[in-house]
């Protein structure tokens, strides 16, 4: 008994002491479940690398909103110069509604020298003379070439006497007299219209800038280009058979369920299948509307060209208006002009009838004319061969040079003529109201 009672107490002792061992085995052992637990430092390090990528993702968002907000200004400044630019392209395809007549007028003749005239100048006599014999002299010798012949005409002219030259010198002058007065006439016109062009060009360029500022608002109101109007009274092209039958089709297929890009394709492949007897209804309607559309074209070109024939007829009127505006205009400037000439030949003639006597005193020259004449003399000696207007410059020079006390001796000179003037003229004035007395 003693030996059992010590073996049973024995075994669990090393029961106990095996299962220590294996618990220290599986906590040093990686294989066990335990083992996969992370240690503090583990869980430390792995904190701060997640801090560390938080921060980096943080910085992330701010450089991606900061590029955001680059990409939005960047687009609204390309925005603003998109509208910028097409302000601009609106502004460079202002076209002004004003009527040009003159201008116009004057473009129709910018082909034409300036003095030229469309009538041609007269033949000189020679010439009518030369176009009468030319033929002859053809007869007489067929082959001379044009220069023998022109100087064969040439001596023949210098033997030709007055008598014979009369007729055509006549008709020379009596058509010299006729182009002249188509000249003066012609040249006549242009002055006026110049003129009118001239009073006109305030006007005009008033009315321009009013439609342009107006043109300038519209196109900073309107975002859009405006699409050009079509003619409302201009008749619809009308359509063709087929047409007619895909309106017909079109609405049943739909009902059908069939797509709208398909519409087209079934409409085609029945129309081929179709025989002549199902066309004929289409294209006897679609005959019809070409009629109907012809007589409505033809009316409405009728209408196009009364208005256009119209509108000539009033630009007719229009310059007829105005070269009689222009004429008037000339008139009242050569009529003004008729008075300042008069007015000038009067007053011409009062100073010429005032020194018209002989015995009356001449007034005496200034200082600097007495000067002048002195000085002239020494520079045209200095200086042989000087021109007129060098000459006056050089004198005016040495005039302004001159001292206080050498201008004064010629100030004294023509003071002195002076004095002898104004005696002269009132012994002059006293002598000729004795003789009106006389006279009375």
């Amino acid at each position: 008994m003693g030996d059992t009672d010590v073996g049973e107490v024995a075994a669990p002792k090393r029961g106990r002491g095996r299962k220590a061992l294996k618990e220290k085995a599986n906590i040093i052992s990686p294989s066990s479940d335990e083992g996969n637990v992370p240690s503090k430092k583990q869980q430390q390090s792995f904190e701060k690398e997640l801090l560390e990528m938080q921060e980096m993702l943080q910085q992330m968002r701010l450089e991606k909103e900061k590029t955001e907000e680059l990409l939005k200004a960047k687009d609204e400044a390309l925005k603003q110069k998109d509208q910028e630019l097409k302000k601009l392209h609106k502004l460079k395809e202002f076209k002004p509604t004003m009527n040009f007549p003159v201008l116009k007028d004057n473009d129709q003749k910018k082909d034409k020298k300036k003095g030229c005239s469309e009538t041609k100048r007269p033949s000189p006599p020679y010439i009518l003379w030369m176009k009468d014999q030319w033929s002859e002299i053809k007869k007489s010798s067929p082959e001379a070439e044009f220069k023998e012949t022109s100087n064969m005409l040439g001596v023949k002219w210098k033997t030709v006497s007055a008598e014979e030259k009369k007729p055509y010198e006549e008709k020379y002058h009596a058509e010299k007299e006729a182009y002249l007065q188509i000249i003066a006439k012609e040249k006549r016109e242009t002055e006026a219209m110049r003129l009118l062009e001239e009073e006109q060009k305030q006007r005009t360029a008033m009315e321009l800038l009013e439609q342009y500022m107006q043109f300038k608002q519209e196109t900073e109101k309107e975002g859009k280009k405006n699409k050009k109007e079509k003619d409302p009274l201009k008749p619809k092209h009308p359509m063709s058979a087929y047409f007619l039958f895909t309106n017909d089709r079109r609405a049943a297929l739909l009902a059908e369920n069939k797509n709208f890009l398909e519409v087209p394709k079934i409409t085609a492949e029945e129309w081929k299948n179709m025989t002549e007897e199902q066309k004929r209804p289409y294209e006897e309607m679609a005959k019809k509307n070409r009629e109907k559309y012809a007589l409505e074209m033809e009316a409405y070109k009728q209408k196009k060209d009364e208005e256009a024939a119209h509108l000539m007829k009033e630009e007719e009127e229009h310059t007829k208006l105005q070269k009689q505006e222009a004429l008037q205009l000339l008139k009242k400037k050569e009529k003004t002009e008729n008075i300042i000439k008069k007015t000038k030949q009067k007053k011409k003639q009062n100073k010429e009838d005032k020194n018209s006597d002989p015995n009356r005193p001449k007034r005496p020259p200034s200082s600097f004319l007495l000067f002048s004449k002195e000085a002239r003399k020494t520079l045209q000696e200095e200086r042989p061969g000087v021109n007129t207007s060098t000459l006056n410059a050089l004198v005016s020079l040495k005039w302004k040079e001159l001292s206080e006390e050498d201008r004064q001796l010629w100030n004294d000179q023509a003071s002195k003529a002076m004095d002898v003037f104004k005696k002269e003229l009132e012994e002059y004035n006293k002598s000729l109201a004795s003789q009106e007395q006389k006279s009375e």
